[in-house]
């Protein structure tokens, strides 16, 4: 099967009353065509590494080709290239341990998270090593500040007896969340290892800056394969880096259909003017609803389990690039069909101030499952014996969009061909590009994150005083 774009169908947000009407998105042309052209712009600026004007900074607009950069890289430079020696340092922590913890916070274990949810086996951990095609357990941590589960993960390490690793994923290493923990768990990599605790660093690989405290500590473990966030990448679009291609690769995934997907993605938005580029249809519709209908919770409402992480992830995306001036939308995750048994009766009588996208897979990986006929007939499925779990799927989105129309409540489809490596890398590089050009089409510079510094600086001051 040929590769497919994600594609985004906004019908359910021409509505009357509450909604808007496709005039109303066309006459945003101009504006979304000259936020675009910004956004690559910006790109450009960036790859050239001149100055960049003072009313730009800080510019983190790395991410943009990054994919295409990893690419190229690696087409020219084989095993030299840094996709490659990824590649081969995840291959070989694979062949030493049996599980591996992941140390980092936001933007440096959410990508991660995402990819393993929809990408691998959604019991991943609890099967045998055949079924996660002979890769390490993957644990997440330094994310929170939870003495329990932290000590309930230390505990398991130790009761498996098992050989494991760390992977820590800082560009700083100074963000104490997960410092703290790779303190505690290096100690107890070290234990666990006894008489060859010499060998510590051939179980731990660092992601991280050019300098900077996780930088040092690597060095001075003597760490063999440490590999950088990018600069011009901040966290929360560093998912197609070294941030979330380690963890990747760890998982067995395929890091070069990832890429490709997102390469594919910047293809299409370069190409594409607004009546058929999805990334400027996406931004047109929210800002429109935002501006015209006060629609400022904006839900991404995902139909079935596996994408919840890659929905979280979009959260801090969506949160700490809008979030300025006292503006931006605030991002809501739901799971469908479960959330429709809590948060479904406020999205269909609550406040008029939201717009739901849902986010739609249209093949399953896996084969339907058949409900089924059964002598126990009290339940009444006899009726829908040939109908499959995919078919009662369909049934609820149908639905629920068709009762969400009848209430004049806007909602939006993106579907996704099928959850693989090339459709994620598509989903989170329309993610991001839709986010920095929304940021452009506002006024609001979609990099850094000043207001995340305020807790840490006064965190730091209070257990320091």
């Amino acid at each position: 099967m040929a590769d497919k774009l994600i594609s985004y169908d906004p019908s359910g947000v021409f509505l009357p009353e509450h909604g808007i009407t496709p005039a109303e998105l066309a006459d945003l042309a101009g504006h979304l065509d000259e936020a675009r052209d910004e956004v690559l712009a910006d790109a450009q600026l960036w790859a050239d590494g001149v100055e960049v004007p003072a009313e730009k900074v800080p510019l983190d607009a790395g991410f943009h080709d990054l994919p295409d950069r990893l690419l190229a890289d690696f087409r020219t430079n084989g095993p030299r290239s840094e996709l490659a020696r990824i590649k081969a340092a995840a291959d070989r922590l694979s062949g030493e341990v049996d599980s591996v913890v992941v140390l980092g916070i936001g933007g440096s274990y959410m990508g991660a998270r995402a990819l393993l949810e929809a990408c691998c086996h959604q019991y991943y951990n609890e099967v045998e090593p055949a079924m996660r095609r002979g890769r390490p357990r993957m644990y997440f941590e330094g994310n929170n500040v939870d003495n329990d589960a932290l000590l309930d993960l230390q505990r398991l390490l130790q009761s498996r007896g098992d050989q494991w690793g760390l992977v820590c994923i800082s560009k700083s290493g100074g963000t104490l969340e997960t410092a703290a923990a790779f303190r505690i768990l290096l100690h107890d990599l070290k234990a666990s290892l006894g008489k060859d605790s010499g060998e510590l660093a051939k179980f731990v690989i660092p992601v991280t800056g050019k300098t900077g405290k996780l930088f040092e500590l690597s060095q001075a473990l003597g760490c063999k394969e440490v590999f950088e966030v990018p600069d011009g990448v901040g966290g929360r679009f560093s998912v197609l880096s070294a941030v979330g291609l380690t963890p990747a690769a760890l998982l067995g995934l395929d890091l070069e259909r990832l890429l490709a997907g997102a390469a594919a993605m910047n293809e299409h938005f370069r190409n594409n003017g607004p009546a058929t580029n999805i990334v400027l249809q996406y931004v047109g519709v929210c800002h429109l609803m935002e501006e015209l209908r006060g629609c400022y919770t904006r839900v991404l409402s995902t139909w079935g389990k596996r994408l919840e992480a890659a929905s979280l992830w979009y959260d801090q995306l969506l949160a700490e690039s809008l979030g300025k001036h006292e503006v931006g939308a605030l991002p809501l995750t739901v799971v469908n069909t479960r959330d429709l048994h809590s948060r479904g009766q406020q999205h269909q009588e609550g406040a008029r101030d939201k717009l739901i996208t849902n986010l739609i897979v249209d093949q399953p990986s896996r084969g339907a499952i058949k409900v089924g006929s059964s002598d126990l007939n009290q339940d009444g499925l006899n009726e829908l014996a040939e109908k499959s779990i995919p078919n009662i799927l369909a049934a609820a989105i149908e639905g629920t969009n068709l009762a969400y129309r009848e209430a004049n409540r806007p909602t939006a489809d993106i579907h996704l061909p099928q959850l693989d490596e090339y459709t994620l890398g598509q989903f989170f590089q329309f993610m991001m590009l839709a986010t920095v050009v929304e940021g452009r089409l506002i006024g609001i510079n979609p990099y850094g994150q000043p207001g995340v510094e305020a807790y840490k600086k006064n965190m730091n001051a209070i257990l320091r005083r």
